[in-house]
């Protein structure tokens, strides 16, 4: 029997991935995000369900769930991003408060608001799959503090899913080629510099994320909750 899987921003790079990872398995694969052309194009090419939806915004989220089943097995909160790459640096405090918001919005708030929108929905022997951040470890301004709070976060929800049959982990990635993370700002000197870092001499792939997603929804990781998973190459490492 198929699951019914939602991916949030799920039209490129790691989501797209994630949603074709599960879609080749036969799931029921949904896919939001913002851009309705991008969402048809990926969701078309997987036999998936697109539905435009922004994560941070309360009400679309409430009109989202009139367009979901009635019980979802995976939740996926990818949608995010580091928002700094979207403007220039500030250039007073008021700007500066804007821009930490808008990370904070982007990468902690929309997947808490997400995830208890769908509370009720989600099934016994689900999981809930967040994609975090190296960041988080190794800092990045108001982008690493969101996903380190993002990891905090999840402790928590994972205590309150765990007696319903529901596991809740993170994804922390390192440098993923292939994305739209680095708004084509990615120099080829710290593109190196990140490749160097890792122990295995190369950048993580979107399927190497996926895979792990994946896995964390399969029945062989039903005792894996709370945690946080390291892809990254060993460019950050955990004792």
């Amino acid at each position: 029997m198929s699951r019914t899987v939602l991916v949030t921003g799920g039209g490129t790079g790691i989501g797209a991935a994630i949603a074709a990872r599960f879609a080749r398995g036969g799931e029921d694969v949904y896919l939001t995000g913002r851009r309705p052309d991008v969402l048809k194009h990926t969701a078309t090419a997987l036999n998936a369900t697109p539905i435009t939806c922004d994560h941070t915004d309360p009400g679309q989220l409430t009109a989202l769930l009139d367009q979901l089943p009635a019980h979802v097995d995976v939740l996926v909160n990818n949608a995010g991003g580091n928002t700094d790459f979207d403007g220039s640096p500030p250039d007073d405090l008021a700007a500066y408060a804007t821009a930490w918001r808008a990370n904070l919005d982007a990468n902690l708030l929309s997947a808490a608001l997400t995830t208890h929108a769908l509370t009720g929905r989600l099934a016994a022997g689900g999981a809930v799959v967040h994609i975090g951040s190296i960041a988080a470890d190794k800092g990045a301004g108001a982008y690493g503090a969101a996903k380190a709070g993002l990891a905090s976060w999840n402790v928590g929800l994972a205590a309150e899913l765990g007696p319903r049959g529901l596991t809740a982990n993170v994804v922390a990635a390192g440098y993923v080629e292939a994305t739209e993370f680095f708004r084509d700002r990615l120099t080829d000197a710290r593109r190196t510099r990140l490749i160097a870092d890792t122990d295995t001499g190369r950048p993580s792939t979107v399927e190497d994320i996926a895979g792990t997603v994946h896995f964390l929804a399969s029945s062989a990781a039903r005792q894996i909750t709370g945690q946080v998973l390291n892809v990254n190459g060993g460019a950050w490492s955990t004792r």
